[in-house]
């Protein structure tokens, strides 16, 4: 359910930036704030390529070696039925 609230009080940079803001990414005052918003409180998703990065940070931790592909694959059917 969408809400509605007043802002007072708002600081004439901010103003000025949200306003430079919304004209370039063609939204409404209101709509620009809601993005602002959204982009820092709620959960953010990331992309595949986001992903691959991570996953390439936290093979580089591991010891080469320490995991043979016979190892891998039985870890991957382990509890399949």
């Amino acid at each position: 359910m969408a809400v509605n609230m007043t802002l007072k009080g708002i600081p004439d940079a901010v103003y000025e930036q949200l306003k430079s803001s919304a004209d370039a990414n063609r939204r409404s005052l209101n709509g620009e704030a809601i993005a602002c918003l959204e982009s820092i409180l709620l959960p953010r998703k990331i992309t595949a390529l986001q992903h691959v990065a991570v996953a390439r940070e936290l093979r580089a931790t591991l010891k080469r070696g320490a995991f043979k592909p016979e190892d891998i694959d039985n870890f991957k059917r382990a509890g399949r039925a």
